[in-house]
């Protein structure tokens, strides 16, 4: 029986677990094994606790787009959501097939689907909610993601883009790629003004109720505290790295 070939992703993922003065951000970016335990201190972290306090009261179905290796489908099936989890990847890792293991492992109701943002193979109106983790700037095409996303909500329903990367002027693009930890091994990044975030939810349909700013929540800087993100942006003005947002 064949092993189909890793992807880049799953290659640059395996290669930063293998860092032992990596172990920190394995851990902070909850690539850590078991995934059960990783998905399960998300659900607790600070950052999901503010998302929660973001949820409507009606949580029936819900879509984790772009959901990686599923700890935010874990977190919203915690919820009691029923979760779809739409991942391009099919990892058994980073991607779909993890979410698969973990759902069989926890018990909870969550389906991966195999696709992206921009071409959703889910019905008109069909969703709650849609939680974009860390997901439009890898987007191809950012609005027409934004118009796909309008499409599969039913009227009324609530979309949380968080933990996207954010540049203050174009020109800050490239020094961001630099500062990357992995995007040298995939070239899968990518960061966008945030204008450019507001305009394409806004074209897609949407009404923006909330922006938060890199130092207003736990969204933003977990697992950081307050005083060591400060730190962290200082050094990056420092070496005139661009900050990074995120937009709700």
């Amino acid at each position: 029986m064949k092993h189909s070939a890793r992807s880049p992703w799953e290659q640059a993922v395996v290669w930063l677990r293998q860092q032992a003065d990596q172990r920190a951000l394995v851990e902070a970016a909850y690539y850590d094994d078991p995934l059960v335990l990783a998905a399960a201190r998300y659900h607790a972290s600070e950052e999901w606790s503010a998302i929660t306090a973001l949820l409507p009261k009606t949580r029936l179905r819900a879509l984790d787009v772009g959901a990686g290796r599923g700890i935010a489908s874990y977190a919203l099936a915690k919820e009691g959501y029923e979760v779809a989890a739409l991942e391009p990847d099919e990892s058994g890792l980073v991607g779909a097939n993890a979410i698969r293991s973990l759902a069989h492992e926890s018990g909870l109701p969550i389906k991966a689907y195999s696709g992206i943002s921009e071409d959703m193979p889910f019905p008109t109106g069909h969703f709650d909610l849609v939680l974009a983790r860390s997901v439009l700037h890898h987007a191809q095409d950012l609005a027409r993601a934004c118009v796909e996303i309008y499409r599969v909500l039913k009227p009324g329903g609530t979309f949380l883009a968080v933990r996207e990367h954010v540049i203050s002027k174009p020109t800050d693009l490239q020094a961001f790629l630099d500062s990357h930890p992995l995007h040298k091994m995939y070239g899968g990044e990518n960061a966008f003004l945030l204008k450019q975030y507001e305009d394409a939810i806004r074209k897609a349909g949407f009404q923006i109720d909330l922006v938060l700013s890199p130092f207003e929540s736990p969204i933003n800087f977990a697992p950081n505290t307050v005083g060591t993100l400060r730190a962290e942006v200082a050094r990056r003005l420092a070496l005139g790295v661009p900050r990074l947002a995120s937009l709700v």
